[in-house]
C-alpha cells in the first residue's frame, strides 16, 4: 500500500469512535491531532491533506460536521506532555498521534478518550497496547511494520548465505521497541529454516544474557 492510500485509511480509523457516537445527535464532532513535528514540514502537511482526504471520503468535512484541533511540536519532545494535556481539555471525540512518544503522552493524560496511532514501530514493545488482536484499554492504531517482517529478514539471510545456522541479535533493553519485532515470529521462522537465533540484551557496555523470545498474538482486523 502507498503512503498516501495509508495515511488516507488513517482519516477513516480516526472517525470509527465518530461512527460510534453518531446517534448522540448531530452536533460537529472534535478531533484532536498530536504531531511532534514543525507545522510547516511538507511531508506533514502532505499527511495531512491526505487525511483530510480520507476523512472527506468517510462523509466527514471539516466546517461542517467535524472540527480538528492540531498540536505541532516543532521536535521539542518536552512539549508533548503539554500539548496532550492540552488537547485532552478540549473533549475531543478522538485523537490522532504520530509516533509512540506522543501515544504515551496522551495516554498519560487520559484513558477515556479514543487514541489512534500511526508511524509506531512496536506498539507491543513499547507498551502502548496490550497486544494486536486486542489492544484493551483506549488505544489503538496502525504500525510501520507487521511483526512477521522480522522472520523475512531471516529467510532472506537463509537465501544469501545457505550455510548460515546460527543467528543472534543483540538491542538494548532500553528501547523497547525490540521486543515484539525480534520475538515470537524471528523464533518460528528460524525453525522452518533450521537455524538456530539468540537474543542478546547489552545494556551500554556491559554485555547482556540471552533471554527467552516474547510471543505477541496475530495483528486486529478490525
Amino acid at each position: 500500500m502507498r503512503r498516501r492510500e495509508f495515511i488516507a485509511g488513517l482519516g477513516g480509523a480516526a472517525v470509527w469512535p465518530l461512527a460510534a457516537r453518531a446517534q448522540q445527535g448531530n452536533r460537529v464532532r472534535r478531533i484532536g491531532v498530536l504531531i511532534p513535528a514543525a507545522a510547516d514540514d511538507p511531508e506533514q502537511l502532505a499527511r495531512i491533506a491526505t487525511f483530510h482526504q480520507g476523512l472527506q471520503e468517510a462523509g466527514w468535512t471539516v466546517g461542517r460536521n467535524v472540527q480538528i484541533d492540531y498540536r505541532w511540536t516543532a521536535g521539542n519532545f518536552g512539549r508533548l506532555r503539554t500539548y496532550a494535556g492540552e488537547l485532552v481539555a478540549l473533549g475531543p471525540d478522538v485523537i490522532l498521534a504520530q509516533g509512540g512518544t506522543a501515544v504515551a503522552a496522551l495516554q498519560q493524560a487520559s484513558r477515556s478518550i479514543p487514541i489512534v496511532f500511526a508511524v509506531v514501530v512496536d506498539p507491543v514493545g513499547a507498551g502502548l497496547v496490550s497486544n494486536l488482536a486486542r489492544p484493551g484499554s483506549n488505544t489503538t492504531g496502525f504500525m510501520d511494520n507487521e511483526y512477521g517482517t522480522s522472520g523475512k529478514w531471516v529467510e532472506l539471510l537463509k537465501q544469501v548465505a545457505p550455510r548460515v545456522t546460527r543467528v543472534a541479535v543483540m538491542r538494548d533493553p532500553a528501547v523497547a521497541t525490540g521486543i515484539g519485532q525480534f520475538g515470537q515470529p524471528l523464533r518460528y521462522t528460524t525453525g522452518s529454516t533450521h537455524l538456530s537465533a539468540e537474543s542478546h540484551r547489552q545494556e551500554q557496555s556491559t554485555s547482556g544474557n540471552s533471554h527467552n523470545a516474547r510471543g505477541v498474538s496475530p495483528p486486529a482486523r478490525d
